[in-house]
């Protein structure tokens, strides 16, 4: 019977690749069944009693059949997942990644595998972990004595968390996984780490790539510097390197400029550095839409109120008659070589005639005394062009420029003018 039964497993197992999803639905519910019954009248006699027994082998057929190497198996992962609330499973289905993608990965030689890895960090991605070791309620397997158990160990959790997560990321992987495991990492994996600095080198290396990547990467060094004392030599150099005109198109945006604003919050950086950046995000504001105006304006507005030694950038009337004779220099990576401080802001200056009218209002408050309260941005970072659209066509005009006079009333005589009619 022992054998007919792990016959029978077995072609479960491959059952969990068929070409129908019914049959592969089918076999993990019926494997998952087999793992409650296991646990609950387990196949190998316990050594003493009071000892915990939990079928991790049965369980990693389960999980070898979610993470196929050459197929897409997400819709069968989100059918397992209400299996991963239970606390004991979700603990031995994340030793099972792990093992697996030791396996896996050894065996390809570090090339990536598509299928495989997206196919993992769908099944390893929506894990919600407990906060509290009280949180660790809900088990499959019930046991008398649940204290001794690791699996009702917070630290025991964190711990499998920490080396399945970074297991994964310390192999290649294709860019568009890159960057979903980006868009998380500061809320969803960091935060339930034993220890969160084993991140740095893969914050650091994704820093270092540019464009998406680097905007996506700053959530997580973010964290590290301010709550884990990280010290990222030449931070604000790589951070200026990012401004270039995509910073204003990109889906990201929003994320990006609510971290830039906390970077550039301290009250301690230099001049030289703030200037740099105010003129470089007002150089890149030429080209930029309207929406995004509206947001970068105020948030230059803010730097100035902050760092007032940076107001010389707006008093200097005499700018340059051209770009040619401006002292800024753009293209210098030394944000103390720029010679932002010497130039002007005559870049917001010429956006006082911007088609928009409600962008020109916005670069009209630099021609005022700036109060000392800065302006809420919040409600600007998520402004979409279509938004500011439904805004403009939802307005009323009291009065409508015409290219003729208006005729005010009506003439008493039937003929006038050389006997034309009046109109």
């Amino acid at each position: 019977m022992r054998h007919r039964y792990n016959d029978c497993v077995g072609w479960l197992g491959e059952l969990m690749g068929h070409g129908a999803f019914q049959v592969k639905e089918l076999s993990l519910c019926t494997l998952m069944k087999f793992v409650e019954l296991e646990a609950e009248y387990p196949l190998v006699k316990v050594e003493w009693k009071g000892s915990f027994t939990f079928p991790r082998e049965l369980l990693k057929v389960v999980v070898d059949g979610l993470i196929p190497l050459n197929e897409d198996a997400s819709l069968l992962i989100s059918r397992f997942q209400e299996y991963m609330e239970y606390d004991d499973i979700r603990y031995f289905v994340m030793k099972a990644v792990t093992e697996s993608i030791g396996q896996v990965m050894q065996k390809t030689k570090e090339r990536p595998l598509p299928f495989y890895q997206q196919n993992i960090f769908s099944l390893i991605s929506p894990i919600n972990m407990p906060n509290k070791e009280l949180d660790l309620v809900k088990f499959m397997v019930k046991q008398d004595n649940r204290q001794e158990w690791k699996v009702s160990k917070l630290q025991a959790h964190k711990q499998a968390f920490e080396r399945m997560w970074l297991s994964f990321l310390k192999h290649k992987l294709p860019t568009g996984i890159y960057k979903k495991v980006l868009v998380i990492l500061h809320d969803s994996i960091l935060p339930y780490m034993n220890e969160p600095t084993l991140m740095i080198d893969f914050l650091t290396v994704a820093y270092g790539i540019g464009g998406a990547i680097s905007l996506l990467a700053l959530n997580g060094l973010f964290i590290l510097i301010h709550q884990h004392n990280l010290e990222y030599p030449d931070f604000y150099k790589k951070l200026y390197s990012l401004l270039d005109p995509s910073v204003y198109h990109v889906k990201y945006r929003a994320r990006f400029f609510h971290l830039l604003d906390l970077f550039l919050s301290s009250s301690h950086l230099p001049a030289y550095l703030v200037a740099a950046f105010i003129k470089r995000l007002s150089r890149l504001a030429l080209t930029a839409p309207p929406e995004a105006l509206l947001m970068v304006i105020p948030f230059i507005c803010n730097l100035f109120r902050r760092h007032p030694a940076c107001k010389v950038l707006v008093h200097r009337p005499n700018g340059p008659g051209d770009l040619s004779e401006d002292p800024y220099i753009m293209e210098q990576e030394e944000l103390s070589e720029s010679r932002a401080l010497e130039s002007s802001l005559w870049e917001l200056q010429s956006l006082q005639n911007h088609y928009h009218p409600d962008v020109a209002k916005a670069a009209a408050i630099l021609n005022l005394s700036l109060s000392e309260i800065e302006d809420d941005i919040s409600g600007l970072l998520e402004l979409s062009a279509s938004e500011l659209f439904d805004k403009e066509v939802k307005k009323s005009a009291a009065t409508v420029p015409l290219e003729f006079e208006q005729v005010r009333g009506t003439c008493t005589k039937l003929t006038c003018c050389a006997g034309q009619f009046c109109l």
